[in-house]
């Protein structure tokens, strides 16, 4: 959903509105927003809740969505520690960080057409010029536009 990881880590289960498929953030500057997610996000998010979250509960846990082995919130660290084991796991070779997923889903919206306004919202950005960091475009998406769309390319 391109939330930050303080985002992610900081939801509770009623900001989980899978009815309306939105969920609830609190960003930068304890501004709330609501972020779409889509049916597969809700999918694997209904699927940790129902068969992976149960088994982390502990007496002292809270209301966090997204929990540790110890039954506590899930921390930064944490988010970094699942995500470089999934990264070996598929094999890549780049570097990829939270951030990185947050940076190709705006690039992915963008690059589909999305207004930029609306990825601005969607990512919780005050100024509209920290979204325009995202409307870089590579050389070989240019050349593919252009082969594709040009009729004498």
């Amino acid at each position: 959903a391109g939330v930050r990881v303080s985002e992610m880590i900081g939801l509770s289960q009623v900001d989980l509105l899978f009815d309306v498929e939105v969920i609830r953030v609190l960003g930068k500057g304890g501004r709330e927003r609501v972020v779409p997610i889509g049916s597969e996000g809700i999918e694997w998010v209904s699927e940790y809740l129902d068969a992976v979250r149960p088994g982390l509960v502990k007496p002292h846990t809270g209301v966090e969505v997204f929990l540790n082995f110890r039954g506590g919130p899930l921390s930064r660290m944490g988010v970094w520690k699942v995500l470089r084991q999934y990264v070996v796991l598929a094999g890549l070779e780049k570097k990829v960080s939270p951030h990185t997923l947050r940076h190709s889903f705006a690039t992915h919206l963008l690059e589909g057409g999305a207004d930029l306004r609306a990825v601005q919202e969607m990512l919780g950005h005050a100024d509209i010029s920290t979204t325009q960091i995202y409307t870089h475009v590579d050389r070989e998406y240019l050349k593919e536009v252009h082969r594709t769309f040009h009729p004498r390319a």
